[in-house]
């Protein structure tokens, strides 16, 4: 079954991401915050800090303890005012204080180190510092052209020791044709905006202020933002404000594994995380060394630039074995007419199998009220060695209250690992619990189901399996949910599908009927239970051989017509380890048995159909 464009674009849309490592640097020349007002007013400085949200900033001309500035610290009163760590650089005695470079960082820095450089009408500074992934070094050159020859010099001298990506920025005094900027630039490369002036901040004509990166060091990155801050008053310059974003290492680009979801006609579909947007395919095929490539496109174009990843392979055939692996390459920038790649990740090949024409035989295992309990779900599967099965369901509760995407992912992935998603394929059914908290809504992005709804049916062989969804445990009027839910009308359009399935051919020429659901309809705990209600006459004509159930924590057994069940029904435990348990669905010829098990491997109840 092909994904509709609408579900697809859905899931990009809610968590299309931008992640990464992204460096928000800036460059200001304050002029001790002396405005082209003749007014000192270091708030206005730091405002203007604080409102472009940079990581570091390289600031010139700052006094410290001056007359000139009435005995002011004019880094500390910046630092305190943007909440930020600061170190300064002094570069001359002046005016019974200091005066000289300084820089602000968010992050607290390794190390600080600070060189003096040639300036006949002052002498100048190089601040170099340190942070764990990069260092950011500021600059204010000389106002002579051969001062600053052999400034740059010295600059270059100090970047080419350094193994991390090395970042200069300041004033240089000099415009970007000259001498001295073109030999700069044969090392470092501009990231900065030199088609925007600087220099006066009233009416800037000239580039003097410039963000650079040492070529040598620093690689693999992108810039997102380059530009001028409008800012005409309060210094004698306007800031510099760039953002780059760094390509992530191959190694990290996974967030999960992949999983299989949604093995039905004739086809199947690969989901899987990345850790920044990304364009990615699916490479597979029942010869390890000729695989063709899948993707996912919607009206023309391929689904790209986001951190999940869904991608259908169509036209299988029954009883073969497909050998595949996920592809993702980062996508740097994308704009309407550039785009940025970074690196590519390729996991290790791994194989799935859909049951051939004519196959009857399978194994399933059925898990329900996990409740994020990692402990319960080895303690299950440990008891699940030595047994081959051909596919998983997650009957509800699994995925407890999910609050945000992290958490889902996480416990999510544990599902996964915990059962070979990659090998076999999963289904995830809806609990009470999954609709509950703030990404209940999100965690269907995660899934495919079957149809694209929560509710379905498949065949696996001569087996037909119909999974319903009973919606929320209590009314929909009642208070905690603040009158969002309608699940009356998810359990209406259920009858529907019901009347449906219950009369296609592919039902009633099952050899074997199982139905799946969370919230039992019969053995229930609960009084509320509307879906009897609704459902109860058509499931009292259908001949189904097993009921599977969930929900009220405490393994339960009920015979044919014992709680006016037209066919058995089993309720699975609860999720401490003392009482979960794990179902296994065996078909053999035209036999159905159901094994359940508990976390030390003993046998609960045992039956066949």
């Amino acid at each position: 079954m092909k994904r509709s464009a609408v579900a697809l674009l859905a899931a990009f849309l809610m968590l299309s991401a931008q992640a990464g490592t992204t460096l928000r640097m800036m460059s200001y020349n304050v002029r001790n915050a002396k405005g082209l007002d003749n007014v000192t007013n270091y708030q206005r400085i730091a405002n203007v800090i604080n409102n472009a949200c940079p990581d570091v900033v390289a600031l010139q001309e700052l006094d410290s303890m001056t007359l000139r500035s009435n005995r002011t610290d004019v880094l500390k009163e910046l630092a305190e005012r943007t909440q930020m760590y600061a170190c300064f650089a002094p570069a001359i005695a002046f005016d019974g204080g200091k005066y000289g470079i300084g820089l602000l960082s968010k992050e607290k820095p390794l190390q600080v180190r600070m060189l003096s450089l040639p300036g006949r009408e002052e002498q100048r500074a190089l601040l170099i510092v340190e942070f764990k992934d990069y260092l950011y070094s500021c600059v204010h050159l000389s106002l002579t052209e051969e001062d600053r020859m052999k400034s740059v010099e010295i600059i270059k001298a100090e970047a080419a020791k350094v193994q991390k990506p090395f970042f200069l920025a300041g004033d240089f005094n000099d415009s970007p044709t000259s001498t001295c900027m073109k030999e700069v630039q044969k090392e470092f490369q501009l990231l900065s905006n030199v088609k925007q002036a600087t220099f006066p901040a009233n009416k800037p004509v000239d580039v003097i202020d410039y963000i650079l990166a040492y070529k040598a060091t620093t690689s693999n990155y992108v810039v997102t933002l380059a530009r001028v801050i409008d800012e005409p008053l309060a210094s004698d310059h306007r800031p510099l404000l760039t953002e780059i974003r760094f390509a992530e290492a191959a190694d990290n680009i996974f967030r999960t594994k992949p999983y299989l979801q949604n093995p039905t006609d004739g086809g199947i579909t690969v989901i899987w995380q990345t850790t920044v947007p990304a364009y990615a395919w699916v490479e597979y095929g029942t010869d390890k060394n000729n695989l063709q490539r899948a993707r996912t496109l919607i009206n023309g174009q391929t689904l790209c630039n986001n951190t999940i990843h869904k991608v259908r392979l169509n036209d299988l055939q029954p009883g073969k074995t497909y050998y595949y692996r996920i592809c993702s390459q980062e996508i740097l920038l994308y704009q309407a007419y550039k785009k940025e790649f970074g690196h590519t990740a390729q996991s290790e090949l791994s194989s799935f199998t859909l049951p051939s024409v004519g196959q009857t035989d399978f194994t399933a295992v059925i898990f329900n009220d996990l409740h994020q309990q990692e402990a319960t779900v080895r303690a299950l599967c440990s008891q699940l060695k030595g047994i081959r099965y051909d596919f998983a369901v997650f009957n509800g509760d699994c995925v407890d209250d999910p609050a945000n995407h992290d958490q889902a992912t996480k416990y999510i992935s544990v599902l996964n690992e915990a059962v070979g998603a990659d090998r076999i394929p999963v289904f995830f059914m809806r609990g009470n619990h999954e609709i509950r908290n703030a990404y209940s809504i999100g965690l269907q992005s995660l899934y495919d189901y079957v149809g694209g709804k929560t509710y379905g049916a498949f065949s696996w062989g001569d087996t037909r399996i119909v999974m319903l969804d009973c919606g929320e445990d209590k009314p929909d009027d009642h208070w905690v949910y603040y009158g969002l839910n309608d699940f009356t009308q998810l359990r209406n359009d259920q009858t529907e599908f019901l009347k449906q399935e219950l009369a296609s051919k592919a039902f009633k020429k099952s050899a074997k009927k199982v139905l799946l659901h969370h919230i039992p309809l019969y053995g229930n705990a609960s009084e509320y239970n509307p879906c009897v209600e609704l459902w109860g006459k058509q499931l009292s004509k259908a001949p189904f051989d097993v009921c599977v159930n969930g929900h009220n924590h405490e393994f339960a057994y009920h015979p044919k017509g014992s709680h006016g069940n037209h066919f058995p029904v089993i309720i699975g435990g609860g999720p401490s380890l003392d009482k979960a348990t794990v179902v296994i669905l065996e078909k053999r010829g035209n036999v159905l048995k159901t094994k359940v098990l508990n976390t030390k491997g003993e046998v609960q109840f045992e039956t066949s159909y």
